[in-house]
């Protein structure tokens, strides 16, 4: 059916942009196959007129004239249709071929050599190589996770969607019924923001814990979608990024590497373990309890209960 459709929609344009003079229902249905397959003229009024708004959605510029016998026609003059020449500098150009680069390894690889070939053809200048300027440059933001695409695209055309997600404290996922805002990569993972209907607030996913396929619905938001999404500064914010306090905890010997990162200092403690001292915030506690038996919280004592309470609350199921 969707590529029916968008071989309706091909025609349709092709139509209004080869014509020197306004067509009309009548001729169009007559010049498309699949307006002649119409089984009446309500249904083909009614194909036409949402295929015309779609085409006119999509950027196409179609006019509506009436001759002196009051028949109406359309057509899609070239001119009124036709891109600007497009003209890059040699920094403008290597802007845009690092930003095609970023995405060698997610599944809109595809689509951003695409654009640079397209660009190309438009009249980026051969010698400019968008690459070369910053050879040594290296971009890349992994995509490995399934829900990236749906959840880029519902977030594009404000879809709700459904999803199984997975909390690090809990043995088994459960169902989220989500108003997607953006998405964000943060420290190497993908974080989705958006409106928890269940939950009746705003909350972030983190993209590796999504499991099943991500399913949308046609309804409408529920809840406006706020000017900024900071989603990077409330994932830091649960990961203690933005802390005043310390914590000490034990770490195994060649574990834990992103804990090390964030350690103000480390002491080696001998048979295998290292003691380290790391900024604590909220949410910390959920962190830790990702690294399993690696680590140990010596203090703050409520840090070490939040962190014994998830453990308990994982083994249980």
């Amino acid at each position: 059916m969707a590529i029916a459709k968008a071989e309706r929609l091909m025609n349709l344009a092709l139509c209004l942009l080869g014509t020197r003079r306004p067509l009309s229902k009548r001729e169009l249905r007559e010049s498309i196959e699949a307006y002649l397959e119409a089984g009446s003229d309500d249904s083909f009024n009614r194909m036409f007129e949402r295929d015309k708004d779609d085409l006119r959605e999509l950027g196409l510029v179609i006019e509506t004239v009436e001759n002196l016998d009051g028949e109406v026609g359309y057509l899609a003059r070239r001119d009124s249709n036709r891109l600007p020449p497009v003209t890059l500098d040699a920094e403008e150009a290597a802007a845009l071929g690092l930003a095609a680069k970023v995405w060698q390894q997610a599944r809109l690889a595809g689509a951003a050599s695409g654009a640079l070939q397209k660009l190309r053809a438009a009249g980026l200048p051969e010698d400019v190589d968008p690459y070369g300027a910053h050879g040594a440059l290296e971009p890349r933001i992994p995509v490995h996770e399934v829900a990236f695409e749906p959840l880029m695209l519902a977030c594009r055309d404000r879809r709700p969607v459904v999803f199984d997600y997975r909390k690090a404290t809990a043995a088994r996922p459960e169902p989220r019924n989500v108003e997607p805002w953006a998405l964000e990569c943060w420290r190497g993972h993908w974080y989705l923001a958006g409106w928890d209907r269940d939950r009746g607030a705003e909350r972030v996913f983190r993209l590796s814990r999504i499991t099943g396929k991500v399913r949308t619905r046609g309804s409408r938001y529920t809840a406006p979608v706020p000017d900024v999404v900071t989603v990077r500064e409330t994932v830091a914010s649960w990961a203690g990024e933005n802390a005043d306090r310390s914590a000490l905890i034990r770490l195994r010997t060649g574990a834990g590497y992103p804990l090390r990162a964030k350690a103000g200092s480390v002491r080696e403690l001998g048979d295998g373990w290292d003691e380290l001292e790391i900024p604590y915030g909220h949410g910390l506690d959920a962190w830790l309890v990702e690294f399993g038996p690696d680590v140990v919280v010596l203090e703050p004592a409520e840090l070490r209960a939040d962190v014994v309470d998830r453990l308990r609350a994982v083994a249980k199921g």
